[in-house]
């Protein structure tokens, strides 16, 4: 069994192992395990049955995970993504008074466009139009806003309307826990333990149980809540009007640009990009990627797209499909353990995303310090991600200030046409639209 393992994913070849990736996948579904509960949480504000739209969690984040393990060969795990979820709930349904069922035929003509654009290799034209500059950034930029998820979830930052954020009380239990758990990490890092997140994971929630930070579970297996409630559910004659169509081409721009940036930034980190700074295989993660959103939209859930903590499994190792395989078995037990894998706490995972934030930060020593015209827009990338909080506008004011900067300081021709069209699109959104 190991060995056609090792042959159908590549993993010796890839420089890796099995062990390895079964580590990287459990580490990354640790830190995405969240979306299993949350999901279902923010859709229910929307009407839509929180069990049933848990199941649909689960199975939407194992069917495209596996579609991105077999098609792409890539570590990368999909799920339901957050903020699409938030504006599929709180903009399109309560916002607009739109029914839940129809914005839900909204995400599945998303995915539609999505398979269109893929299949006519516009979506990886785009990837690979990307300049390695902004590709470097875009991975720092991701690691910024990772980090950020963490502070916020730690409670180390908070929120504040004087200066927008910050320090936390570092007295409570969730701050201690999480800042113990990033020494712990960091410690075993610097002595290359193999599954050092992993392992900090598992011990800050081993802590917070009889500190009562967590609960420990009164059983061990649950029965899936029934689907039926949002199984095919979505209504697209409604969907299929003028009025819905700024919100399907909000899902189009906003999933585009968030798995673009995700699968440029932890790729670089991977050191998977080829001798020109492509994406190899570019196409077929894209595909996974949109038939993921088709897939999801028929179970009963938002957007699926390629999630950002996919980074975690990267940091650990993780370099081929297998990693997402065991991302996708975990997923579907989710469906009979929720109630174990509900007691990792946020004071757990929060100090992994830190970590991974720290590691993509490493790839700014590829930047040229030099050039004026390569470390701006590089920068710009890099704050805009977490200061907007969303990975589209960091791409997006990236693109726009690299193609500027470049224009106006008479290397024009350093650009290439897609970037200028990018830009020229960018800008349009952001002041005509």
């Amino acid at each position: 069994m190991g060995e056609w393992l090792d042959r159908r994913f590549n993993v010796t070849a890839s420089g890796s192992s099995i062990r390895t990736e079964i580590i990287a996948g459990i580490t990354t579904f640790m830190t995405m395990a969240y979306i299993i509960f949350v999901n279902p949480a923010i859709l229910s504000e929307a009407g839509m049955d929180f069990g049933a739209v848990m199941t649909a969690t689960c199975i939407a984040s194992a069917v495209g995970t596996i579609l991105m393990a077999l098609l792409a060969n890539y570590p990368f795990a999909l799920a339901p993504g957050m903020g699409l979820n938030a504006f599929f709930a709180f903009t399109v349904v309560l916002g607009m008074q739109v029914s839940w069922q129809t914005a839900l035929a909204a995400v599945f003509l998303d995915g539609i466009i999505f398979i269109i654009l893929t299949i006519g290799k516009i979506r990886q034209a785009i990837v690979n139009a990307v300049p390695y500059t902004l590709k470097v950034a875009v991975g720092a930029g991701i690691g910024m806003f990772i980090a950020l998820i963490g502070l916020i979830q730690a409670e180390i930052i908070v929120d504040n309307p004087a200066t927008l954020v910050s320090l936390g009380n570092l007295k409570s239990a969730v701050p201690i826990l999480s800042l113990l758990g990033l020494l712990f990490m960091a410690v075993l890092n610097a002595y290359r333990v193999k599954g050092s997140l992993l392992w900090g994971i598992l011990l800050i929630t081993l802590i917070s149980i009889p500190l009562g930070v967590t609960t420990a579970p009164e059983s061990l297996f649950s029965a899936p809540p029934s689907l039926a409630p949002v199984f095919l559910k979505f209504d697209l004659k409604s969907a299929l009007t003028f009025a819905m169509f700024p919100v399907v081409i909000t899902f189009v721009f906003v999933d585009m640009f968030d798995t673009i940036g995700t699968l440029i930034g932890v790729s670089t980190r991977a050191g998977m990009l080829d001798e020109k700074g492509d994406l190899p295989k570019a196409g077929e993660a894209l595909f996974a990627d949109a038939v993921a959103t088709v897939v999801g939209a028929c179970l009963g859930t938002s957007t699926v797209t390629t999630y950002v903590e996919s980074a975690a499994g990267v940091e650990e190792g993780g370099r081929t499909g297998l990693t997402g395989i065991v991302v996708a078995i975990l997923f579907l037990l989710a469906l009979f353990i929720s109630p174990i894998a509900r007691i990792v706490p946020p004071a757990a995972t929060a100090p992994a995303l830190v970590m991974v934030g720290v590691f993509m930060m490493q790839t700014l020593k590829n930047l040229n310090y030099d050039d004026i015209t390569e470390i701006a827009p590089a920068c710009i990338t890099i704050f805009a991600m977490p200061f907007t909080y969303s990975i589209a506008e960091g791409i997006s004011w990236g693109i726009i200030s690299y193609a500027l900067i470049k224009l106006f300081s008479g290397r024009g021709k350093e650009v290439s046409k897609t970037m200028y069209v990018l830009a020229i699109l960018f800008l349009l959104k952001e002041f005509a639209l």
